[in-house]
């Protein structure tokens, strides 16, 4: 339940939100209801569903269900099928669509509707490159402005429309063009009045008006997003946000702290941002997710604030 997770202020070092082994880490994090539809999008381009109860609940020091335990994964020599992006929904309409962001920056977009025949042995829903993988499914209503942020610091801002309706089994297009060594780790759809909040592996974060992105044809380089440091680390996630969210934030320890919106300053494009997170010493920040708003209280289970960070560092040049 999301009631464990009690709001914070940001710069604290959160609660254990999940027990793992030795070699296992926290790799994503997401809130759904218990008679949602949750689609699990696995790394071999295959979708399975399951409804929310199906998924046992658990205490957050619990280590949780194998998840080979819920879904049919393959297992084998040549390398075991892993679950790479999940939603939740609560059914599948003609006039909308998932759009679907790899690790690399190929993008596709399907209408919900095929997926509505799922089996429990699942479908393939995206034939994906030999080392791509896929990071996210965005549910679209057919006119929606996409936003794809990078590892390094950059973003791009198209519409949804640039990108033609495909089959399940189509490869896609490209979205970003990545330079060496980047890659993609968020995306989502963007309307104006909206923050894109974006969070670094050593816990800096901020919140840009999405109106500082100007509009590209989609396969372009994109703009600045943030400003990348050795101090701050790179781009841990992405997220769409708006005054009146709370966001999660975890750490691969599985450390997880709970942040309102509003707590996390509002910079340019270029800046680093101010610290939100401060993980435990070997620790990084994987991954964000949005939800429903909670009044900070104190919790006895709650680390003591960190030490105040300054607000903000300069602004570097904006990219063209």
């Amino acid at each position: 339940p999301v009631s464990e997770y009690r709001a914070q202020g940001r710069g604290g070092k959160g609660v254990r939100a999940m027990a793992t082994k030795e070699e296992d880490y926290v790799q994503t994090v997401f809130t759904a209801s218990t008679h949602d539809h949750i689609l699990f999008f696995t790394s071999k381009g295959r979708v399975f569903v399951r409804k929310g109860y199906q998924i046992p609940e658990a205490g957050r020091n619990a280590r949780g269900t194998n998840i080979v335990n819920i879904l049919p994964i393959e297992i084998s020599e040549e390398g075991n099928e892993k679950v790479s992006a999940m939603i939740a929904g609560r059914g599948y309409e003609e006039d909308k669509y998932l759009f679907f962001v790899t690790r690399n920056g190929t993008v596709k977009r399907i209408s919900q509707a095929a997926l509505k025949n799922l089996r429990n042995i699942g479908i393939r829903a995206i034939t994906l490159d030999e080392g791509d993988q896929l990071i996210t499914v965005i549910p679209t209503g057919g006119n929606e402005n996409i936003m794809i942020a990078t590892r390094n610091g950059q973003a791009i801002r198209f519409p949804e429309n640039d990108v033609r309706v495909m089959g399940r089994t189509a490869v896609g297009v490209r979205g970003i063009n990545l330079r060496e060594g980047d890659y993609v780790v968020g995306a989502g759809s963007s309307t104006e009045g909206e923050d894109i909040l974006s969070i670094t592996e050593k816990g800096f974060g901020k919140r840009t008006d999405v109106g500082e992105y100007r509009y590209q044809s989609r396969g372009g380089y994109g703009v600045t997003n943030h400003k990348i440091t050795e101090k701050t680390g790179p781009v841990a996630a992405v997220r769409l946000v708006r005054p009146g969210e709370d966001i999660l934030i975890i750490t691969d320890d599985g450390t997880m702290i709970r942040v309102a919106v509003e707590n996390i300053s509002q910079y340019g494009r270029s800046s680093q941002g101010v610290r939100v997170m401060r993980p435990i010493a070997g620790s990084r920040v994987i991954d964000i997710e949005k939800t429903e708003r909670e009044e900070a209280s104190e919790a006895a289970d709650e680390e003591p604030p960190a030490e105040a960070e300054p607000e903000a560092f300069p602004e570097g040049p904006t990219e063209k």
